[in-house]
């Protein structure tokens, strides 16, 4: 990405790369800001690559899959890249078009991929055959070398529990009980609710201890003060940026879109001020 932006203006470059570091840092925990400063670094450098990449997965991260797909079939076509094969296939998915998905997993791109994007394709192929209600072919597509193995991998968790899922649907809970257990090995991180699931199945309920908050601390009251802060923040470099059209105009691929929801609502902030 960084080679990326030196081809352009120094200021301009900065201007992009703060806005990317922002997309990076609030995708999981906020992805409409996400969002919002993914459109501010389109309307800079809708040429960048990188830039194209990190717009589709903020409207990824919202369900936008029709505009995430856009955006991810402009970097593929700029970079030459396969990578972003897989999630462009979900993106059929989110579409409701699982079919197309599938015919995706058959495609010579999936050969190119390297061992973690292949797994991903598969877990997409998966979820594409329980969209179709085809469970007992989801669970063959998911058996793999990979599954078997007993070599931990960063994309061995997800592998595991969308196995142990798909099992759990189609009413084998016995063998859907030992794949939540396996999951639970792998994932060190808690990226998965394993352990819950593993508890539904035992029939174990877990009761929150309920957390008074500090009679002086007003929680709403600050939370309200950073979304207000973040959405200014947000205004402010809408209006600072707003300098460019959002898709190429020489881009056979894409029509100038309406303004969005989020857009006129920075424009509206916009104009309070």
């Amino acid at each position: 990405m960084r080679q990326e932006l030196l081809s352009l203006p120094k200021g301009l470059a900065e201007e992009v790369s703060k806005n990317l570091v922002m997309v990076a840092r609030l995708i999981d925990e906020d992805p409409e800001q996400a969002y919002a400063y993914s459109r501010i670094a389109l309307r800079l450098a809708s040429r960048v690559a990188a830039v194209r990449e990190a717009a589709g997965f903020a409207a990824y991260a919202t369900q936008k899959y029709s505009e995430a797909l856009a955006e991810f079939r402009a970097a593929k076509r700029m970079t030459g890249s396969v990578e972003l094969w897989p999630v462009m296939a979900d993106c059929e998915r989110g579409l409701g078009r699982p079919e197309r998905a599938l015919a995706m997993a058959g495609e010579p791109e999936v050969q190119k991929l390297d061992k973690a994007g292949q797994v991903e394709m598969r877990l997409v192929a998966a979820g594409a055959r329980r969209d179709q209600g085809q469970l007992d072919a989801a669970i063959v597509t998911l058996q793999s070398p990979e599954l078997a193995s007993n070599s931990v991998q960063p994309w061995t968790a997800r592998l595991r529990y969308a196995y142990a899922d798909a099992l759990l649907a189609a009413g084998r809970e016995e063998e859907a009980r030992e794949w939540f257990a396996k999951t639970l090995e792998a994932d060190k991180d808690g990226a998965t609710d394993a352990s819950d699931r593993l508890a539904e199945i035992d029939g174990v309920e877990f009761v929150d201890a309920a957390v008074e908050p500090a009679d002086d601390v007003d929680l709403d009251e600050d939370d309200e003060d950073d979304e207000d802060e973040d959405a200014a923040e947000v205004a402010a470099a809408e209006r600072a940026s707003d300098v460019t059209e959002y898709y190429d105009e020489d881009d056979e691929e894409y029509e100038p879109l309406e303004q969005s929801a989020a857009d006129a609502d920075a424009d509206a902030e916009a104009d309070k001020g």
